[in-house]
C-alpha cells in the first residue's frame, strides 16, 4: 500500500468523523462567547440524534423517503432550541452554577431519550432508518487529480455544510453588529449594557443557538454513521467537540481546525487495521486515542487558551 492509498483511506474517513465535531463545536461557542459555559453539548448532541432518527423514522412511514432525513434536520433542530432553554433559564435567568446545570442537562437528555425509546418501541434501541445521508462525488471537483480523490470523492455533503458554516460563523462573529455584542457580552457585560446590548437578550441567543448546532451534529451524527438511536449512540462526541472550542481558542476556523484533527483521530481508529504501519498496535489504542487527544486538550496541555473574560459568571444588572 502507498502513501497515497493511505492518504485515500483516512482524509475521506477523517472529513465525515469531524463533521458533527463542527456543527457542535461552533454551536458550543456562540454561547461561551456570549458568557455562558456549555458543558452540556453532550447532551443537545443526544436530543439531535433521538429526535433526527425518530423524525427519520416517522417521515418514511408518511412515504417521504430519501427527504425524510433531511426534513429530520429540522426537527432536531427545534428540538435542540428548545432544549437549550433549560440550561439558558437555569443559568441566566436564576443565575445557577453553569457547569452543574451543563451537567444536569447531559443526564436529563440521555434518560429522556432512553425513557422515550422505551415506551415508542418497546425496547432498548430504535429501528435503523432506510434513508441515511449517503456519500456523493462532487461534480468536476471528483475529477481533480489526486485531490478530487481525496477531499471531493464518496463524501457525505452534511461534511461540506459544516466545514462552510464554520466559515459562515466566522464572518458572523467577527464582521457582523450582531457578532459584536455578542462578544462584547462575554468580555465585559457592564461595559455592553452601558452601551444599551441587552446582556440577557444576547445570553439567551447565544445558547440556543448552540442548542441548534449541537442538536444538528448529533443529528448527523446519528444519520450519516450509526443509523439508529441507542442510549451509547452519542459516547463523548460532545466533550470531543467541547474540547475542540478549547483547543481552537474559541474561534470558529481553530475549532473547525481542531475538529478535523479529532476527526483523523477517530478515523484511524476506524481505517487503522487496514494500514500496514498501524494493524499491529492493538485496536484499544486507537479507539482510546481520540479520548486521549480530548482529556490533553481539556486539561491545557495545548497551548494557553484565552477565553472570554466573563464566561461563567451570571451578569447582575448593576454590578462591579
Amino acid at each position: 500500500m502507498d502513501f497515497l492509498q493511505i492518504l485515500a483511506l483516512i482524509i475521506p474517513a477523517a472529513i465525515f468523523s469531524a463533521a458533527p465535531l463542527i456543527f457542535t463545536a461552533i454551536g458550543g461557542l456562540f454561547s461561551e462567547r456570549s458568557g455562558v459555559v456549555n458543558i452540556g453539548l453532550e447532551g443537545l448532541m443526544v436530543i439531535g440524534a433521538f429526535v433526527g432518527i425518530v423524525a427519520t423514522l416517522t417521515l418514511e412511514g408518511m412515504g417521504l423517503g430519501a427527504a425524510s432525513p433531511w426534513i429530520a434536520f429540522l426537527f432536531a433542530i427545534v428540538a435542540g432550541v428548545l432544549f437549550s432553554l433549560f440550561h439558558a433559564f437555569a443559568s441566566i435567568t436564576l443565575k445557577a452554577d453553569q457547569i452543574v446545570s451543563g451537567v444536569a442537562l447531559n443526564f436529563l437528555a440521555l434518560g429522556l431519550a432512553v425513557f422515550l425509546v422505551k415506551n415508542i418501541y418497546q425496547k432498548g434501541q430504535t429501528d435503523f432508518v432506510q434513508n441515511l445521508i449517503y456519500r456523493i462525488n462532487v461534480p468536476i471537483l471528483s475529477d481533480i487529480p489526486i485531490i478530487g480523490r481525496l477531499f471531493f470523492s464518496n463524501a457525505y455533503v452534511t461534511s461540506y455544510i459544516a466545514i462552510l458554516m464554520a466559515f459562515i460563523v466566522w464572518y458572523i462573529v467577527f464582521y457582523t453588529p450582531f457578532g459584536l455584542r455578542l462578544r462584547s457580552v462575554g468580555e465585559h457585560p457592564m461595559a455592553a449594557d452601558t452601551m444599551g446590548i441587552n446582556v440577557i437578550k444576547m445570553r439567551y441567543i447565544g445558547v440556543m443557538l448552540s442548542g441548534a448546532f449541537a442538536a444538528m451534529g448529533g443529528a448527523v451524527f446519528a444519520l450519516t454513521i450509526s443509523g439508529n438511536f441507542a442510549g451509547g449512540t452519542i459516547a463523548g462526541q460532545g466533550f470531543m467537540a467541547l474540547a475542540a472550542l478549547i483547543f481552537g481558542k474559541w474561534h470558529p476556523l481553530g475549532a473547525l481546525g481542531a475538529a478535523l484533527f479529532f476527526g483523523l483521530a477517530q478515523s484511524i481508529s476506524i481505517v487503522g487495521q487496514q494500514i500496514p504501519l498501524l494493524q499491529d498496535i492493538p485496536q484499544v489504542f486507537l479507539l482510546i486515542a481520540p479520548y486521549v487527544l480530548t482529556i490533553l486538550a481539556l486539561a491545557g496541555l495545548v497551548g494557553r487558551a484565552d477565553s472570554p473574560k466573563a464566561i461563567g459568571k451570571p451578569y447582575e444588572k448593576g454590578s462591579r
